[in-house]
């Protein structure tokens, strides 16, 4: 099977997984700008090269120091919730392989990414660089607290699992912006979350799934 059927295998998959789940997500189907970008980025640069006949497959693979790349239906589920639009500015707190961030790169203006594994870090950088994703940067740092720098965001994105929803992305976040996040104790069953804040700064918050993500470290100096 080449390349392209495989990801037109995955997104079947992702299709059914939608309309299993539509009852929590309230998510029939998979928006056509997101399944597009998905057609387009290819996971098996993403994943290890041990893991590259895995790539297509609709589960989470193991990318070295103890992480992950998602699986691809939470990629893309996450990605939809966000409601990424071309001229947005986006933060993904925990850029992984960097396959997300490669992913959103093609859906709005630039993508700002945080990783606190320095190796992680430097090979999602060179990789992103390789392939071609110019409107990605990728930041080594601490993902609890954000990008000031660059704030306000449109949107913010988590990629592992917070122990709460850190009030420094709250504050990151434009009024009418969204936030998707996974919330709950390390290595056990949590919550995705998806917050959007009104024009006054207040918050709305959905329990889109039940979820399993490992853990976002943090700096505890």
């Amino acid at each position: 099977m080449s390349s392209r059927q495989k990801i037109d295998a995955m997104l079947k998959t992702i299709e059914a997984e939608y309309s299993f789940t539509k009852g929590w997500t309230g998510l029939a189907s998979l928006q056509p700008e997101v399944m597009a970008a998905m057609r387009l980025v290819s996971r098996e640069e993403f994943v290890p090269p041990s893991l590259k006949a895995m790539a297509y497959e609709n589960t989470p693979l193991p990318i070295g120091n103890g992480q992950t790349i998602s699986q691809p239906f939470i990629v893309a589920l996450m990605t939809d919730l966000l409601c990424p639009k071309k001229g947005d500015v986006i933060l993904e707190v925990g850029a992984g392989s960097g396959y997300q961030a490669a992913l959103l790169s093609l859906l709005v203006r630039q993508v700002y990414t945080i990783e606190k594994n320095p190796d992680l870090a430097e090979r999602a950088r060179d990789l992103l660089q390789k392939l071609g994703y110019g409107n990605v940067e990728v930041r080594l740092g601490d993902g609890y607290k954000g990008w000031p720098e660059h704030a306000p965001f449109d949107g913010i994105i988590v990629t592992a699992a917070a122990t709460h929803v850190p009030l420094s992305l709250q504050e990151q976040l434009k009024p009418g912006g969204r936030l998707i996040i996974p919330v709950g104790p390390p290595y056990e069953t949590q919550e995705l979350l998806a917050l959007k804040k009104d024009e006054n700064g207040e918050f709305s918050t959905r329990n889109v799934l039940p979820v399993s993500f490992v853990p976002l470290t943090r700096d505890t100096r």
